[in-house]
């Protein structure tokens, strides 16, 4: 598709498309919101039968693979979707600009789904590979449309990235049902055997299903692109391109990739890369302190806690769903449901809640709390969580539990995340500067790659047969979780320095 030359606008239609939207937003809001609410669509889905499949006996269509191989694989592989969003931030600030770079990735993701929906080791792999490839290009470039939208001292700029977050939400709470329903209800496979396919091929059915969805997002954002003519332009031709920092970075995410998957034969790797960040907060905090040094180090502590939240909150598809598989009791109202589907309850959770926290920090204005002491809220819930889930497993010796416990889980998670995930992405956008904004959202989901990572070492851990050990599993990562948000507590102040805020509030 050709790339849209933006030319000179007049102050009201300016005024109109920065104002014309949903609540009031900009008009480029709502588009990147259905077209994001797609992706997410196709990934959640995926994500949501992926660890079962592959753990899954071969009499039932899955791979029959180990539990910690399967959890190797899928941190691994949820791991390259955000890391990869290093390389594809730099690739669109310095070549092809944003909204190609999200045209791109979401066509490369819809051929990676449709590569899962083929029965066959070699497809499996490449809808992975492609899958992640395509994410790592489209996520920080759609974020950074998202912040485009706003100038840096627009009030509406959380609220904006609050609402953005209903879109993905509202994505990934419908694609566990269908998809979820495709690979695992038993009344969908007697179908296929009534129509003359194979039941054992239901799998396939839910990737393909999450392709569908992908596919469509990529409609609606190639039909609605003209609402982002100002916006995600790429470099003037006559700019000269930085080929060979492009290599360098290329370079250094494969090499990133390849030592990280190292790590689960060498574990040491794992303490020298989660201690690098902490060096990197004293040096450009600490011994260097210059304006855009502070801001570095700001981005780094808030790297830091993405990294651990997201290895735990993360474990939704690996270990909460084997517990939700084996360990629950999955019947409501008297419904028995499939167990991928408790991976909507996050999701619908923060449909319900995201209007409120985008009315909240709306309506506190100047007297909101400190990116920092929100990050710390998200931490707490995201603790608490993992605490209650400790009584939940030592229950696991009389049977199965009641789904109500996972429920209450992810209203708990559902809180922290909103207290912490667009908050992050949006001070992102506010602490990078103007030629980096890609690069740096690219950072900000290296922190996710890492905790996605983490999330499937810890995964290969998990041991649902005795209900001691299983609780002191939970136990260790509440533990984790409240201690770094103890010190976060204590730096709250500092980090209010290194971001130049000065709210009301702490």
């Amino acid at each position: 598709m050709h790339e849209i030359t933006p030319g000179v606008e007049s102050p009201a239609r300016h005024t109109e498309r920065d104002h014309g939207g949903i609540a009031g937003h900009p008009k480029g809001l709502s588009m990147l919101f259905y077209a994001e609410m797609w992706e997410r669509f196709s990934y959640y889905g995926m994500r949501a039968i992926l660890f079962l499949f592959m753990i899954a006996p071969l009499a039932l269509g899955g791979l029959g693979w180990d539990q910690k191989v399967a959890a190797q694989i899928y941190g691994n592989y949820t791991m390259a979707s955000y890391m990869v969003c290093i390389l594809g931030g730099y690739l669109a600030d310095n070549f092809i600009g944003a909204r190609r770079a999200v045209l791109i990735g979401g066509l490369i993701i819809t051929a990676g789904h449709y590569a899962l929906a083929f029965n066959s080791i070699p497809s499996f792999y490449a809808g992975l590979a492609l899958v992640a490839l395509g994410t790592g290009l489209l996520k920080p470039s759609i974020s950074t449309l998202v912040g485009g939208l706003y100038s840096h001292g627009d009030t509406r700029r959380d609220a904006g990235f609050s609402l953005f977050y209903m879109g993905i939400n509202l994505g990934a709470f419908a694609s566990p049902l269908i998809v979820g329903w495709l690979a695992q209800d038993e009344y969908f496979k007697w179908k296929l055997w009534c129509w003359g396919l194979d039941p054992r091929h239901s799998w396939h059915w839910g990737f393909g299903a999450a392709g569908v969805g992908m596919t469509l997002g990529m409609w609606i954002y190639m039909r609605r692109l003209h609402f982002l003519s100002h916006i995600g332009h790429a470099p003037e031709n006559a700019a000269p391109r930085p080929w060979s920092r492009l290599a360098l970075i290329a370079l250094g995410t494969a090499v990133m990739l390849a030592v990280m998957i190292a790590s689960d034969t060498y574990a040491w790797i794992n303490l020298v890369v989660y201690a690098l960040p902490v060096a990197g907060v004293i040096y450009f905090g600490v011994i260097k302190r210059d304006p855009d040094s502070r801001r570095i180090a700001a981005i780094l502590i808030f790297f830091i806690c993405a990294i651990l939240f997201w290895a735990v909150f993360e474990q939704a598809g690996s270990t909460l769903t084997l517990f939700a598989d084996d360990l629950t009791h999955n019947e409501l109202f008297g419904y028995a449901f499939p167990s991928s589907w408790f991976q909507s309850v996050n999701s619908l959770f923060i449909l319900a809640l995201a209007p409120l926290f985008a009315w909240l920090w709306v309506s506190l204005r100047s007297r909101q709390p400190s990116i920092p002491m929100k990050f710390v809220w998200g931490l707490a819930l995201l603790g608490l969580s993992f605490a209650l889930l400790v009584p939940a497993a030592k229950l696991t010796a009389e049977g199965k539990v009641s789904p109500w416990w996972l429920i209450a889980v992810y209203f708990l998670q559902t809180l922290g995340e909103l207290c912490l995930s667009p908050v992050g992405l949006s001070a992102m956008t506010k602490l990078a500067p103007a030629k980096l904004t890609g690069l740096v959202m690219g950072v900000w989901f290296l922190g996710t790659a890492l905790g996605n990572k983490l999330a499937g070492v810890v995964a290969g851990d998990f041991n649902s047969k005795d209900p001691q050990v299983l609780a002191h599993f939970f136990g260790q990562q509440a533990l984790l979780v409240g201690g770094l948000t103890v010190v976060l507590i204590f730096l709250v102040p500092w980090v209010r320095q290194l971001t130049g805020e000065q709210p009301a509030a702490a």
